[in-house]
């Protein structure tokens, strides 16, 4: 895998004037991702989230923030912290398939690479950090080992890769300060992700309080599963998206108590929700096309295959010598199939924010999108290209981000932030230049544009 190194002498090229520094060196911005906190939250009368509603009222909101394509974690989240859509950046889904070693890879939660190794553009605390500021990230996507984070603690499953990868101190305070970082491994397994997210924000707390950096990241993951489980707009998410909402209270709490009048806290998501009770199976289809051949239900060879996004698909055409005929055929096998709304080949794969496959063999030859009620499947077993409509309903992402059901809430206060402003729709791209400008400092080469009108002028 193509690799883009940022040390500090490299990124020397991206520090600003000492003026500009000098209001920032004091100053804290604070990004807060709640996993799947959708837009259509924040006006849902049935969301218990009175925190993340003061500060919309106290500071400023979007109608509607829109994601990348495709609509899931590790792309958004690295989206949120570059400034360019996955095309650029290069974190192109939560998984891909390898086609030299013709199997899956899977990105989340980190356990195979590290930033510097996925990450191809700089990031907000890649640039805070070259211009002299101090950084931290908590359970952050895609930032495990990144050499410009001074305080971290990565998104990973494993107690073995927290120790290898967490800044080795802040392992030791949690202990002395009785955060149980240790159960992490166990709470993930177990799918106990209130317990998680609630020592993350103690994590975020104790950072904030002890080494206060300028610019810190928190990645919230209970909403997520939680609507993945039991669908978006369920009693089970409601509840899920209130404990959340008193998580962001403890931070919220701690930024005005350490750093008064000088704190920036921004509340966002990587994505919306889409409920669904039917799957549709590409790898069903391509078999019986005789694209992809299968024993038991496992894939042992194709010329084709499908790896689903959840909301979105990936298919991947093997056969190099016949690739154009394949991409056509597959295209017009599936804009006919049930619950598929959009299937994109290359030729437009650049307007949708997506990598050319030429040029990142990581990235699909064809792209697939479901219409809501619908998610994707891996599985090449059976008969059925689209399952019967279950009673149960699930929930997924991944979906083309034009649906305004898949836009993430965007709120933002504190420092910098002029009261009362209420944007229309924004981009995840506009984040990242917005926290440059809040610190004093710039990011290089963004896709998206600073909020002027959400800042004091």
């Amino acid at each position: 895998m193509k690799t883009l190194l940022f040390g500090l002498a490299s990124l020397a090229i991206f520090q600003p004037t000492a003026h500009a520094l000098s209001p920032a060196a004091e100053r804290i911005v604070v990004l807060i991702s709640v996993d799947g906190m959708a837009q259509y939250y924040l006006d849902d009368p049935k969301a218990e989230i009175p925190t993340i509603r003061k500060l919309a009222a106290e500071g400023g909101r979007a109608q509607m923030m829109k994601a990348s394509m495709p609509t899931v974690t590790w792309p958004n989240h690295t989206t949120l912290v570059t400034g360019v859509n996955p095309a650029k950046h290069g974190v192109i889904g939560n998984s891909y398939f390898d086609r030299d070693k013709l199997a899956v890879v899977s990105l989340l939660p980190d356990p195979l690479f590290n930033k510097e190794e996925i990450v191809k553009s700089p990031t907000i605390y890649d640039v805070a950090k070259a211009a002299g500021l101090k950084t931290a990230g908590l359970i952050w996507p895609a930032s495990r080992g990144a050499k410009t984070l001074d305080w971290t603690v990565p998104d990973v499953g494993t107690k073995a890769l927290y120790e290898q990868y967490a800044t080795p101190e802040l392992l030791k305070e949690f202990t002395e300060a009785g955060i149980p970082w240790e159960l992490n491994e166990q709470w993930w397994k177990e799918g106990k992700g209130q317990d998680r997210d609630r020592m993350y924000a103690q994590m975020t707390n104790h950072v904030i309080r002890r080494h206060r950096p300028n610019v810190a990241v928190l990645h919230l993951v209970e909403l997520d599963h939680v609507e993945h489980a039991k669908g978006p707009q369920s009693p089970e998410a409601y509840a899920a998206l209130k404990f959340e909402d008193e998580r962001v209270g403890e931070v919220w709490a701690e930024l005005q108590k350490s750093f008064p009048g000088k704190a920036t806290l921004i509340v966002t998501a990587d994505h919306g929700f889409f409920p669904y009770q039917q799957q549709v199976q590409p790898n069903v289809l391509l078999r019986q096309e005789g694209l992809l051949k299968a024993l038991a239900g496992k894939i042992t060879g194709a010329q084709v295959r499908a790896l689903s996004q959840g909301g979105g698909c990936f298919l991947y055409v093997l056969d190099k010598e016949n690739r154009e005929a394949l991409i056509a055929k597959v295209a017009e096998k599936f804009k006919d199939v049930e619950g598929v709304q959009l299937v994109i080949t290359p030729k437009d794969f650049a307007k949708h924010g997506l990598a050319d496959p030429l040029k990142n063999p990581q990235m699909a030859d064809v792209v697939l999108s479901a219409k809501k009620g619908y998610s994707f499947t891996d599985t090449a077993a059976g008969d059925l290209v689209v399952t019967p409509k279950t009673e149960e309903v699930k929930g997924s992402h991944g979906y083309d981000p034009n649906e305004p059901g898949l836009h993430a809430a965007f709120v933002a206060w504190g420092a910098g932030i002029q009261p009362g402003v209420k944007l229309e729709t924004i981009s995840n791209m506009d984040v990242a230049p917005t926290m440059a400008t809040l610190l004093g400092i710039k990011m290089p080469d963004t896709d998206g544009k600073v909020l002027d009108s959400l800042l004091v002028k």
